[in-house]
C-alpha cells in the first residue's frame, strides 16, 4: 500500500526553472556564437547553411541539456524522487533467498 506524499507547491519551483532557463538561454547564445565564429575561421568557403545548422544545432542541445539537468535538480529538490529510490520498502516484502 503507498503512502500519498502531498505535492509542495509549485510556484517557486516554477519561477526557480524559469530563472535557470533564462540564464541557460544567454549561455545557449553565447555557446553558440562561438560556435559560429569558430566554424567560420576553420574553413575558407562559409556557407550559411552551414552556420545556422551549426548555431541552431549548438543552442538548442545545449538549451536541451540545461533544461533537462534542471529539471533533475528541481525534481530532487522537491522530493520526488525520493519514493523511487526507496528500496528498504522493496526489501521488506523481498521473500527472495
Amino acid at each position: 500500500m503507498s503512502h500519498h506524499v502531498p505535492t509542495p507547491p509549485l510556484e517557486p519551483l516554477r519561477r526557480q526553472f524559469l530563472k535557470i532557463m533564462k540564464w541557460g538561454a544567454l549561455l545557449s547564445l553565447a555557446i553558440a556564437a562561438l560556435a559560429v565564429v569558430l566554424v567560420a575561421r576553420g574553413d575558407q568557403t562559409v556557407h550559411i547553411h552551414m552556420l545556422i545548422a551549426t548555431a541552431l544545432g549548438v543552442g538548442l542541445s545545449v538549451m536541451l541539456g540545461i533544461a533537462l539537468m534542471s529539471l533533475v535538480f528541481l525534481s530532487s529538490r522537491m522530493g520526488q524522487d525520493e519514493n523511487a529510490a526507496d528500496h528498504r520498502q522493496k526489501e521488506k516484502h523481498d521473500n527472495r533467498p
